[in-house]
């Protein structure tokens, strides 16, 4: 470890000519006392790195030398297309294999990798939620980028149960982590990470079906997920101003649903469509949304609570 982040300290001072002991500290996530003692033994091998005092001063290399230790490792490599997410290469345990990737690409090309940074960030998680990373996150990253078996204990809304899974790979969702695997059913199936009690990559390792694809997997996943939890539909009239917003006022598949069954506008422009809910209660919120841009037909109960809150809504603004 202390060989890697003294490597790490080098290139850093070489890309970015001349840093401070706090700076290093902090890019290493060291004391300051452990950048002295590498700075000591960077000295110790005959590389020449000298210390100026007072301001603007710091660890920097003698001008011209230049380390030719910049060839990407295997784990440095792989991690490369993921540099825009700090906080989850973080939370999968591969921030260091990150830094290093950074900065043998930084020595190589100069700073264009730093141009690229400033000009393109990723920030996955949902807006108003901070969530925490499910503390197994970084073993069951360990199985999937070493193609591990993962020996697990899942939660359910049926209980607790052993699993052995073949981890294909990760997706991010709204701050949500879930686990593509192949579970006992020999079937690709999504599992929450913060559902497993336990997870252990194992020594066994699986073979990948080369056909599988992670993108196209977890999109069609999402769409069948979807649509399962539409369980109700209620038969409602939009105008031409709800047609064109539905999409965004409602969840997508559902919305995409409902206008794949409108029929031909009426004389007013108006259209009715077949809308998916998942109950009656999250349908009643969601069509508020529309306000007086739709109209339900039915159920009749759906109607009549839309059309008391109305009444109520008329009550405060007449």
């Amino acid at each position: 470890m202390r060989a890697s982040r003294t490597i790490a300290l080098l290139l850093l001072l070489q890309a970015r000519r001349t840093m401070t002991a706090p700076e290093l500290a902090a890019e290493l996530e060291v004391s300051e006392r452990t950048v002295q003692r590498d700075v000591a033994a960077l000295v110790e091998a005959g590389v020449p790195v000298y210390a100026e005092r007072g301001r603007g001063g710091g660890y920097r290399l003698v001008d011209g030398y230049r380390t030719r230790l910049t060839g990407l490792e295997r784990a440095e490599a792989e991690v490369l297309h993921l540099a825009g997410l700090p906080g989850p290469l973080r939370d999968m345990g591969l921030a260091g294999h990150a830094l290093a990737a950074r900065l043998k690409v930084a020595a190589a090309v100069g700073d264009a990798p730093a141009a690229a940074v400033q000009r393109f960030h990723l920030d996955a998680p949902a807006w108003f939620r901070e969530a925490e990373p499910p503390p197994l996150l970084a073993e069951v990253s360990r199985a999937v980028w070493e193609d591990r078996v993962l020996h697990a204990r899942y939660t359910t809304r049926g209980g607790t149960r052993e699993r052995r899974l073949e981890p294909y790979g990760l997706v991010l969702k709204a701050g949500q982590w879930y686990v593509a695997a192949r579970g006992p059913s020999g079937r690709v199936g999504s599992y929450r990470v913060n559902r497993f009690e336990t997870a252990e990559a194992g020594d066994e390792r699986f073979e990948r079906d080369p056909e599988f694809d992670l993108a196209g997997y977890w999109a069609a996943a999402a769409r069948e997920f979807t649509r399962a939890m539409l369980r109700e539909r209620a038969v409602v009239r939009l105008s031409p101003a709800a047609v064109d917003n539905l999409a965004v006022l409602l969840e997508p598949t559902a919305a995409d649903d409902a206008l794949a069954t409108a029929g031909p506008p009426d004389a007013d422009g108006w259209v009715t469509v077949s809308l998916p809910v998942e109950t009656w209660d999250i349908g009643y919120f969601e069509l508020l949304r529309l306000g007086p841009e739709a109209e339900v037909l039915h159920p009749p109960e759906l109607r009549a609570r839309l059309a008391e809150a109305t009444r109520r809504a008329a009550a405060l603004y007449i």
